[in-house]
């Protein structure tokens, strides 16, 4: 019996192994030696003297992090709600769809979200730009017939990138929904039809509490995806004010490799991951907790 027991063990440890190597030397080290470096005022490379909590003190004090966090907070209001409410539309009329049809508009949708970020740049860099983009065609009537750049006027800068955002990313959601609304079963609908309700009913009472675990994911997912917001942000606002529309990990990027001051981008790289842990996993909860109710 104890023979037995110790080969199991033995088995599992040869297959977790490795997982539990290279996750440590790829996540779990580097981490700790980010929390440590945050103590210090090392530079990118290189060792650096102790200094306590002086860093995190001078990164929640400067104006330039206090934009950089509202500027992300305001990403995440525009994009996290949008993009789930928009994702559950598309899927619940994709679902609908039969045959070949629902397989050429599932890969419509999904297509954008295989893109590579340059590549949407790029795309969506030439769709609104000022002399011959298509979206002028629509900024001129109210803007007195003149041309518009979208990217260049900071009040339109954030809700175009997370416009570009939601289309870039909505595919991966839309096949989460649509998994979700293939476990409902179709009883459920001919048992509420026969009751004579309606579809905002049905969609109410049955099909929004049945896929509410998979919209509790997708918030979740969605949530901390653009509280890591960056590449898009980066892009479209080169030869810009960047300072003016600098999130967080911009605000990392620029204090660790133009600045090169690696003990500061650490304390932001740890009070972004803490908030990320924590607004995740408290989100999460609580969706997961009205969902039981």
């Amino acid at each position: 019996m104890l023979r037995d027991r110790r080969k199991e063990y033995l088995a599992a440890a040869v297959l977790v192994g490795p997982f539990v190597v290279i996750y440590g030397a790829l996540f779990v080290w580097p981490t700790i030696q980010m929390l440590i470096m945050s103590f210090t005022d090392a530079p990118l490379i290189g060792p650096g003297d102790w200094v306590g909590f002086k860093n995190y003190v001078r990164i929640l004090t400067h104006k330039l992090f206090s934009a950089a966090f509202l500027n992300t907070a305001y990403f995440v209001l525009l994009t996290v709600i949008p993009n789930t409410l928009v994702s559950l539309a598309i899927a619940m009329a994709v679902n609908r769809l039969k045959g070949w049809k629902q397989g050429f508009v599932m890969a419509c949708f999904f297509l954008p979200y295989i893109l590579p970020v340059s590549v949407v740049f790029l795309t969506w860099n030439w769709i609104i730009d000022v002399q011959y983009g298509m979206i002028q065609y629509l900024v001129r009537p109210f803007n007195g017939g003149q041309g518009l750049s979208l990217t260049r006027t900071i009040p339109f800068f954030m809700p175009t990138v997370a416009v570009v955002t939601i289309w870039w990313t909505l595919g991966f959601n839309v096949l989460l929904f649509i998994a979700g609304l293939r476990n409902v079963s179709p009883e459920i609908y001919e048992a509420a039809a026969l009751d004579n309700a309606g579809r905002w009913r049905q969609f109410s009472r049955i099909t929004w509490p049945l896929i509410w675990p998979v919209t509790a994911l997708v918030l979740t997912i969605q949530l901390i995806a653009q509280l890591k917001i960056f590449d898009q942000v980066y892009l479209f606002s080169i030869g810009g004010r960047q300072d003016a529309t600098i999130v967080l990990v911009q605000y990392i990027y620029k204090a660790a490799f133009q600045q090169n001051k690696g003990g500061e981008a650490a304390a932001a790289s740890v009070i972004l991951f803490g908030m990320i842990i924590v607004l995740s996993v408290l989100q999460y909860q609580l969706l997961r907790a009205r969902g039981e109710k």
